[in-house]
């Protein structure tokens, strides 16, 4: 495996990232961000720290678990509920990694079965390119031109003991 980010290029990349969120949207007010489970979550939760200590703000964080609108498996019923209203709000999608677009389709629908925001904005720490859907991130950590046969690791402290982004 190649190491393509070191945790202190994640940082770094995070760092933009929440800077990049605050000036799109000018400001936060009626921001919430959203992780997709599992990796995604822990990126939210790092993106709405940064944000609430630069803006001094408090913004709602939570984490979303898409298996009950996933395409490619047996659907399940939803078990889940949202801790933050998304209704009428800019909800930011956060993710580990962009390939296909079929998770992010699955947790877009996700979403709105939970309310109708007044957008829904995209954030991956990694985009590997190959979609298979109309689907772009808003922003993005790092850009990696990969071929199919190669596959994007994100690596969290939280779950991994450590941070890092490795192809093989």
């Amino acid at each position: 495996m190649k190491e393509i980010m070191d945790a202190s290029s994640m940082k770094r990349s995070l760092v933009r990232m929440a800077h990049e969120i605050v000036e799109k949207n000018k400001g936060v007010e009626g921001l919430v961000l959203v992780g997709i489970k599992t990796r995604g979550e822990f990126l939210a939760v790092r993106l709405k720290q940064m944000i609430d200590q630069f803006e001094e703000c408090d913004i709602p964080c939570d984490s979303l678990d898409i298996s009950a609108w996933r395409d490619d498996v047996e659907r399940s019923e939803v078990q889940q509920t949202l801790t933050v209203a998304v209704q009428d709000r800019v909800v930011i999608l956060v993710d580990d990694v962009l390939y296909k677009g079929r998770t992010v389709r699955a947790a877009m629908d996700g979403i709105m079965h939970f309310g109708r925001p007044r957008a829904i904005h995209l954030a991956v720490l990694v985009d590997r390119g190959h979609r298979e859907l109309p689907i772009r991130a808003d922003y993005v950590g790092k850009n990696v031109p990969t071929s199919l046969n190669e596959e994007v690791k994100v690596l969290v402290s939280e779950t991994d003991g450590q941070d890092g982004v490795y192809i093989s």
